[in-house]
């Protein structure tokens, strides 16, 4: 007890004395109040139809999810293909896990438990596709929303049991099938506007979400009447998909017993 007060006053302590220092200029200048040009530029050109280039915009008033997926979709490309490609190196140390079944009899936990997670996942579930739907009008996107949506098979593991969700069909190889259909899917969408316009004869680019001056084809800007910031919120939905698979293909293995993974791993620290 007597640790945990000299923890808390510690860090209080140090919050105060870190707001003083840098209240008095001691880690150096703040960040001027005034926006810099390049946050100006974004903005304008993130959702203004008033703004003189109309066609260089985003068309979603999410700044942050226009930036990541359209200003530098190319590099969130890449960064998704490199957390795929960590995911299978990963699970490559136990590829033949996945392919072996465990003799155990499902318990979980009581059954006022069960019931109340089955409802918990639901709006787990919820929640994380509406921030997929939504990532281009406020804060959050397919990372986020897959993350959230990984939170529902750690729950049901726990509460269930791993037998339990694999009748129910999350399974190692569904899940990395979903993956790669995601991450391809990606893929096929920053290639469509290009893709389109050169079967028509005309002039696109890979990640296009709007139209150009140059390149006439594009997203639909609107969903039902609903900003949809062109290819963001098809970005967005992949990028769950793929996040959400990914985090529970990796949970799944990790719920494996001890003595399966022990007899996985024996002989990987000499090749064979």
């Amino acid at each position: 007890m007597l640790r945990d007060v000299a923890f808390a006053v510690t860090l209080v302590v140090f919050i105060v004395l870190l707001a003083v220092a840098t209240g008095l200029g001691g880690l150096g200048p703040l960040p001027p109040p005034r926006l810099r040009p390049l946050a100006v530029n974004v903005l304008n050109t993130t959702y203004n139809p008033y703004y003189a280039a109309r066609n260089f915009t985003a068309d979603a008033p999410e700044a942050v999810t226009a930036v990541v997926w359209d200003y530098r979709g190319l590099d969130t490309v890449f960064e998704t293909a490199v957390f795929y490609g960590a995911i299978i190196g990963a699970l490559a140390l136990y590829r033949e896990v996945s392919k072996r079944v465990e003799e155990s009899r499902p318990r979980g936990l009581s059954t006022i438990v069960k019931v109340s997670t089955a409802v918990m996942v639901v709006a787990i579930a919820a929640v994380g596709v509406s921030t997929a739907m939504h990532g281009q009008l406020t804060p959050g996107g397919g990372f986020q929303a897959g993350s959230i949506i990984a939170v529902a098979p750690v729950v049901l593991l726990v509460v269930f049991s791993k037998s339990f969700l694999e009748k129910a069909g999350v399974r190692y190889a569904k899940m990395v099938a979903l993956r790669s259909a995601a991450l391809v899917g990606i893929g096929l969408a920053a290639l469509a506007v290009a893709i389109a316009a050169g079967a028509m004869g005309c002039w696109g680019y890979v990640l296009q979400n709007q139209p150009k001056p140059d390149a006439p084809l594009g997203y639909p800007p609107r969903a039902l009447d609903v900003p949809s910031g062109g290819s963001l919120m098809v970005f967005n939905v992949l990028e769950m998909l793929a996040v959400a698979a990914g985090f529970t293909v990796v949970f799944l293995v990790l719920s494996t017993s001890e003595k399966l993974a022990k007899e996985e791993v024996v002989g990987e620290e000499h090749g064979y």
